[in-house]
């Protein structure tokens, strides 16, 4: 019996165990591919199992014409063309709406807290100061984040966890969701994107990227933010107006922004982004090349369900 033929693209310290379960579906090819090398071998697989280097569009999907399914252990799919896959009776399956196995994966919650005190206490700037032989303390004054307002924009898996981080720091937490799958005790609800600005002197953004919320974030809403805000982004890039934000950051209207996404992060163009640029130059703004979700812990996790999951798949369709 012919073996299903599984491409892994960005095989990097991919988990032993979601291997094993991968030979066992089929004969499993490793690599770390970029663009063309994907392009280049994609045409032989029937499954491609990706991460996030590679934008999946349509001219992967032409280029592979055995491919029956896209493997992505993330929720956020603004790498991958859907209506592209739906043309070519690609599946796609990913950790979206996998609600109760989110719940046990804390790495993206857990960095957008390190950002959050990286920022108001000004950690990178004083790591650098001290690495360049100073040791002046005045010079990196912080701010306490007990009694501050935490907005959470989207009570989702990661917002919540997120919630309960300021709760236990002794914030006042308050969030936004049209749509919740559950509330949080301790966090006060607000019934508007507008009422959560303006009460936020932190704001912490997990919402999915999609047509309703891309730029959801712009000039206005930053507008509303407290004077001397900081805003958070661990979500995906677009769903901030980044134009609008560098202006408040340049206008000092904002006190500072940490964000793990961008909006051309797969562009390969970072180095004319205006906001690296920015950030080369001012302390308070800092970027991390989208690691929210990259522990040992969290990726072997969501490794091993996916392949799982890929298994399901072929036994729903008695492979």
């Amino acid at each position: 019996m012919k073996k299903l033929r599984i491409l892994i693209a960005e095989s990097e310290n991919y988990s032993p165990a979601a291997l094993e379960i991968y030979r066992g579906l089929g004969e499993v090819r490793l690599a770390q591919l970029d663009r063309q090398g994907l392009l280049a071998v994609v045409k032989d697989c029937e499954v491609l199992v990706i991460r996030l280097a590679n934008q999946i569009d349509e001219q992967i999907f032409a280029s592979a014409p055995n491919l029956r399914a896209v493997i992505s252990p993330t929720t956020g799919l603004d790498h991958i063309d859907l209506e592209a896959a739906e043309k070519h009776g690609v599946r796609v399956l990913s950790l979206r709406g996998e609600v109760e196995f989110l719940r046990s994966i804390p790495a993206t919650a857990e960095l957008t807290w390190a950002l959050l005190l990286a920022l108001t206490r000004r950690i990178p700037a004083a790591f650098g100061s001290v690495l360049s032989g100073e040791w002046q303390r005045d010079l990196f004054k912080g701010y306490d984040l007990a009694g501050r307002r935490l907005g959470i924009l989207g009570l989702g898996r990661v917002g919540s966890i997120v919630a309960r981080y300021g709760i236990a720091f002794g914030m006042q937490v308050s969030a936004f969701d049209p749509a919740p799958v559950r509330w949080v005790e301790g966090v006060k609800p607000v019934a508007s994107m507008q009422e959560l600005f303006a009460n936020s002197d932190v704001l912490s953004v997990h919402v999915p990227l999609n047509s309703q919320t891309t730029h959801l974030v712009g000039s206005a809403q930053l507008d509303s933010l407290p004077p001397g805000a900081v805003l958070i982004n661990t979500s995906r890039g677009d769903v901030i107006d980044e134009a609008a934000l560098l202006a408040e950051l340049e206008g000092d209207h904002l006190a500072g922004a940490a964000l793990d996404v961008l909006s051309n992060e797969r562009s390969g163009e970072l180095s004319d982004s205006p906001l690296v640029q920015y950030a080369r130059s001012h302390s308070n703004l800092i970027l991390t090349p989208h690691i929210g979700g990259a522990t040992y812990e969290s990726m072997a996790a969501t490794e091993v369900f996916m392949a799982k999951k890929l298994g399901e798949y072929l036994h729903s369709l008695n492979m």
